[in-house]
């Protein structure tokens, strides 16, 4: 018991503020509530039960930058994703499974290398135990973005669809920029990379919107 409650409340507090968290409010403002929630445990589930098993192996064999320079890439090619839009009706089978996987999906790459996976990893090592620290890590991040959910229905009723779009699609794009940033090599972080990578986003973000 006392692995689980410790588990849950290291995640709630270390995801406060943490990116996923910020991307379930995203994905709330333009998905319903209920897709979000089952998106984002079926990715936690996996995710964290990946972390407890493999994730003290996992630099053996593939560097964590690299792990995190795809996930970056991936978040700038879920913000070029949600410019262009979806389009969905109520009709629809697509509807009930597209943005699930897309939350899913989405979920389970952000939280390679995060903090809240490497946390699970440094508790399952503390309590010796896979299932309770599993479960609590899960619960807490269920906790933690279940706020950040009710956040996004908040401004997702407030807020013109059109601006909603545009707010989730910032959100991706800077933190996949910003993953790029804290994860390529420092010698290609020169003032003309960073320039040209910037305009090729502007390029693609204006292509994109131009022909949805």
């Amino acid at each position: 018991m006392l692995a689980f409650i410790t588990s849950l409340l290291a995640v709630v507090l270390a995801e406060m503020g943490d990116k996923t968290q910020l991307l379930a409010m995203a994905f709330a403002t333009r998905y319903r509530w209920q897709t979000v929630m089952w998106g984002v445990l079926a990715a936690t589930i996996f995710n964290h039960l990946l972390a407890v098993v493999l994730g003290v192996y996992l630099t053996k064999f593939v560097p964590m930058n690299v792990v995190q320079i795809a996930a970056a890439a991936a978040f700038i090619l879920f913000g070029l994703w949600t410019i262009r839009g979806d389009k969905l009706d109520n009709t629809t089978e697509k509807t009930s499974y597209s943005p699930f996987w897309t939350v899913a999906i989405a979920f389970f790459i952000a939280e390679m290398g995060d903090k809240t996976q490497l946390a699970t990893v440094a508790l399952a090592a503390r309590f010796n135990t896979i299932l309770p620290v599993w479960l609590g890590t899960t619960a807490g991040m269920m906790v933690a973005d279940g706020i950040g959910i009710l956040i996004g229905i908040v401004l997702g009723k407030k807020i013109p669809d059109r601006l909603v779009k545009w707010f989730a699609a910032l959100i991706f794009i800077l933190f996949g920029l910003y993953g790029l940033y804290q994860n390529v090599p420092a010698y290609l972080l020169t003032l003309p990379v960073i320039i040209g990578v910037c305009a090729v986003i502007i390029l693609l973000i204006y292509l994109v919107q131009r022909n949805p």
